[in-house]
């Protein structure tokens, strides 16, 4: 099959981890299929976030709009063709004192946040609020408004911004009937340019649980599917991947990073190799690639280098860190 699979574990690189008698996690995981088939080893420059490496990735240049607009894209919230509401990526977060506490374990109680977020909707009701939730009670929101704030995000706990005006009011009444929890926005903005994407991707879909990345897929026109179950992403895929390129991405590899349960982070790399070998044994093209690393001592992102696997050989050593411009073009050159 001569179609390129993108498989993207999302936050794979970490910190060294005393549980793990000092190995990381995606190395104590036993990965044969990932090590006999993509054999090929590179190393590229990471990004402090998802969107910002993929959108390189991808097209060859950072992006040039917020995030929650690339993320309302990949919700359907926002079409290229006429893209004028602002967007607001919602996040689960505690506020004590004057500090935000982002939650990575909202699954505690996002049956309770999700319903008392709808409620006091009414109170952005004079900017027709649309809104969709994703993983844990996060969601996208998006408002006929030009109000486009600067507000700290996740991963790393900060100070509490007070937000002005109906905003504002919608974050605190939320907050007051969750008892300290709401779903606070950052990320907030427009539709902004975005590139063309590299030559030699042919009639890409994504295939993920994550709006970061169908919004960027869906940003450069190609198709996507929101598929929530990690297992059921990987036949999707294979059905995908006879009609064109495929970008499969595994966002909870970050999510049980955040959690900083390197056992879960283990866990789900190893899966993700059983279900490659069952249904990509035959495919020729695959390109596994990791975006940043996220502690699973700390919980939080961490700006470094970042490896990638790789069935085409670029005949270059594994310590010659490429450009993260210059690696889906020089791989595609390679494709059989």
């Amino acid at each position: 099959m001569s179609n390129t699979l993108f498989v993207l574990l999302d936050g794979a690189e970490d910190d060294p981890n005393p549980l793990m008698d000092g190995m990381k996690p995606y190395e104590a995981a036993s990965m044969p299929f990932l090590h006999r088939k993509a054999s090929h080893r590179y190393t590229t420059t990471g990004r402090g976030y998802t969107h910002l490496f993929l959108n390189e990735f991808f097209t060859g240049h950072p992006p040039e709009m917020a995030r929650a607009a690339i993320e309302a894209m990949g919700l359907g919230l926002l079409d290229i063709k006429d893209p004028k509401r602002t967007a607001y990526r919602l996040s689960p977060a505690e506020i004590n004192g004057n500090m935000i506490h982002w939650s990575y374990h909202a699954e505690r109680f996002k049956d309770r946040l999700i319903p008392i977020v709808e409620k006091n909707l009414e109170i952005l009701k004079d900017y027709d609020p649309q809104i969709r939730f994703f993983i844990g009670g996060r969601a996208i929101m998006t408002l006929e408004s030009d109000y486009v704030p600067e507000l700290p995000g996740p991963p790393v706990d900060a100070p509490l911004v007070r937000i002005p005006g109906k905003l504002g009011e919608f974050v605190r009444a939320v907050w007051d009937d969750m008892g300290g929890i709401t779903d606070y926005p950052w990320g907030c903005g427009k539709f902004g340019k975005q590139y063309e994407p590299v030559k030699g991707i042919n009639n890409l879909t994504a295939i993920s649980n994550s709006p970061t990345a169908l919004g960027i897929c869906a940003s450069l026109g190609y198709d996507f599917k929101l598929i929530e179950d990690v297992e059921d992403r990987f036949p999707a895929a294979r059905e995908a991947l006879e009609h064109g390129d495929v970008f499969l991405h595994i966002d909870e590899v970050d999510e049980y990073s955040h959690q900083k349960d390197p056992f879960k982070k283990k866990a789900i790399l190893e899966l993700t190799d059983r279900l490659m070998e069952k249904y990509f044994s035959d495919v020729d093209n695959i390109i596994y690639f990791v975006d940043h690393g996220t502690s699973c001592v700390s919980g939080e992102h961490i700006l470094m280098n970042v490896p990638l696997w790789s069935t085409m050989d670029l005949g270059k050593p594994e310590d010659e860190v490429i450009p993260l411009k210059d690696v889906v073009a020089m791989l595609l050159e390679k494709k059989r």
